[in-house]
């Protein structure tokens, strides 16, 4: 069974909204990192947004995302939910929901590697 597990991957038109969730643990949001990541075949591998809660709370953002889409904890859930706004059509991808067990440093909240568990990816296609 997955550690994390994405949903809510559709079809939308440019401009058009969309959340994302993340099945995540209670214990992920008690002493982990969770993030989101997204791919285009042929691509690497692109940092999203990330959050831990433990600690210094903090939550970091890509730069090509930053002021269109937000990561929030649903507590009643236990999912951790991207929810995008403006979406263009260079934001289509495969989107991932990944888990570190850790608190990762800031600084290093972008870097894949620092992750241990990966959901097996939801497709967001934008078209324009």
């Amino acid at each position: 069974q997955a550690e994390v597990q994405e949903s809510g991957g559709k079809l939308v038109q440019a401009g058009a909204s969309l959340t994302l969730s993340c099945a995540a643990s209670a214990r992920s949001f008690r002493t982990g990192t969770l993030a989101w990541f997204r791919q285009v075949p042929g691509q690497d591998r692109e940092f999203v947004a990330a959050s831990r809660w433990s600690g210094t709370p903090i939550t970091k953002y890509a730069e090509s995302v930053q002021g269109r889409f937000t990561v929030s904890r649903d507590n009643a859930k236990d999912t951790f939910d991207l929810q995008m706004s403006s979406l263009k059509p260079e934001d289509t991808a495969i989107y991932y929901c990944a888990e570190s067990r850790g608190t990762i440093v800031p600084s290093q909240m972008a870097w894949s590697g620092r992750y241990q568990y990966w959901g097996q990816g939801t497709q967001v296609t934008v078209s324009s």
